[in-house]
């Protein structure tokens, strides 16, 4: 029996794909579990609809990630922080305040979680931040410590 995997099934296939399973298999565990629904012609038809539907929202998410890049590689955050002898940081710089700071002065909204910093900022000067907005898409951030 084939039928449309509505949740990833282990050993079977992921959600959204067509497999080919026993038929007492999809009797007895996906189709009352509701992790699965028979391949009609009618459902195969609503599968394929959806795909297009969701590959057309995934195309329109790149170009506006894209969009957001260009626009963060033309920016430098500017960080005001206090600092000791030597430029060192009472503290640090870190992915929140760099999100923060990106909100503040450019009113661009980027999870804290997106930033790529190995480390966080302790000294006063200029660092390039990654910023991965995308699969496949990320911009690089001018911070300015002063």
């Amino acid at each position: 029996m084939q039928v449309i995997l509505l949740k990833d099934v282990k050993g079977i296939g992921k959600a959204g794909t067509v497999a080919k399973v026993s038929d007492g298999y999809a009797r007895n565990l996906l189709l009352p579990k509701g992790m699965a629904k028979e391949a009609t012609p009618a459902n195969l038809k609503e599968l394929e609809a959806q795909a297009a539907l969701n590959e057309a929202k995934r195309k329109e998410e790149l170009e506006a990630a894209q969009k957001i890049a260009k626009k963060i590689e033309s920016i430098t955050l500017s960080i005001k922080t206090k600092s000791g002898e030597g430029g060192r940081l009472f503290g640090s710089i870190t992915n929140q305040d760099i999100a923060n700071a990106l909100k503040e002065q450019q009113n661009i909204e980027i999870d804290k979680r997106k930033f790529v910093l190995n480390t966080p900022i302790k000294h006063i000067g200029e660092f390039t931040v990654e910023i991965k907005l995308y699969t496949d898409v990320t911009a690089n951030c001018k911070v300015k410590v002063v």
